[in-house]
């Protein structure tokens, strides 16, 4: 079985101002790493407003169409701008990880990696931050539960910041687990332990230069036992490279290995509970060339373990 992956030009439209770390470039960065890759290579389609409406309130979908400029920059706060092409870019970043959960579903791909920008973990239901505008994970998740009746599905996050718009659109959801390991203190500034929503929230703060090996040390202990008593129906994961020890925006000090081998441990889940199925969607990552070698370890795994 091939291994999708899920992209688009139109991410290129979303351009932020000069020196922000969400830019353009870091697409090329992912794609160049993934090129010459035996990969069943789909566009991604633009969101529809019904999916967009299982995770966030229509008042949030107009304001976001609203903000969107016409020449320029706007910007909803210090760190989440819009540019003439933001607005597609974003419906497309969530119709992207959509269209993965429907191809893994249909069996048409074994597996699926959205590499889609701008990112979506820090979008609340109603707020726009961090560099992200629609929740397209949680979105693609409430879609595999009304769409394709799945009744439990989990989302592991292993971006360096925690998973806050994630959380905010699935805590009170009993047939998502949500499972997120970040490094504290730091933006966003939740994610403690006893963040648990209606028992299905799974917060795993670590120590800046944490490391290896209490990184997978904490997944062992805290997060894929509560993924195997879940036994998930499908796989989400909200892939981000920025606890790599080269980037700038954090200090967990990772390395690729690192996200070769969560990949290989979720791959292990899903190939116990889900006949293998597990969607990724990029996330974070704000050095470029960590950011390809990164996403190119975590890649392979998926390549490797479609079924």
């Amino acid at each position: 079985m091939v291994t999708a992956l899920i992209t688009h030009k139109a991410f290129y439209d979303h351009v932020t101002p000069h020196g922000h770390p969400e830019q353009v470039a870091r697409l090329d960065a992912v794609l160049g790493a993934l090129g010459g890759m035996d990969l069943l290579r789909v566009d991604a389609p633009l969101a529809a407003d019904d999916d967009l409406l299982r995770g966030h309130p229509k008042g949030h979908i107009d304001t976001i169409k609203a903000a969107a400029p016409s020449g320029g920059w706007r910007s909803l706060d210090a760190d989440t701008h819009m540019s003439i092409g933001t607005l597609e870019a974003a419906y497309r970043a969530a119709g992207g990880v959509v269209k993965a959960v429907d191809l893994v579903m249909a069996g048409e791909a074994g597996n699926a990696f959205a590499a889609v920008r701008p990112p979506g973990h820090h979008a609340e239901r109603q707020t726009a931050m961090g560099f992200c505008f629609f929740g397209s994970v949680a979105v693609a998740a409430k879609h595999a539960l009304e769409f394709h009746g799945l009744k439990r599905v989990a989302i592991l996050d292993f971006d360096v910041h925690h998973g806050n718009g994630t959380q905010d659109l699935v805590e009170e959801d009993p047939r998502i687990l949500f499972c997120s390991s970040h490094q504290m203190p730091l933006f966003p500034g939740t994610g403690v332990a006893h963040e648990t929503g209606v028992g299905n929230v799974v917060n795993v703060p670590l120590p800046d230069g944490c490391g290896s090996a209490k990184f997978r040390a904490a997944w062992e202990r805290e997060v894929f036992p509560r993924v195997d008593a879940f036994k998930p129906e499908l796989c989400l994961i909200s892939a981000g490279f920025d606890g790599h020890a080269d980037d700038p925006l954090a200090g967990m000090m990772l390395h690729e290995d690192d996200f070769e081998w969560i990949t290989g441990k979720l791959c292990d889940l899903a190939d116990k509970h889900c006949s293998g199925r597990v969607v990724s969607a990029l996330e974070g990552g704000y050095d470029l060339e960590a950011l390809g070698r990164s996403a190119r370890a975590h890649v392979d795994v998926l390549k490797e373990r479609a079924r």
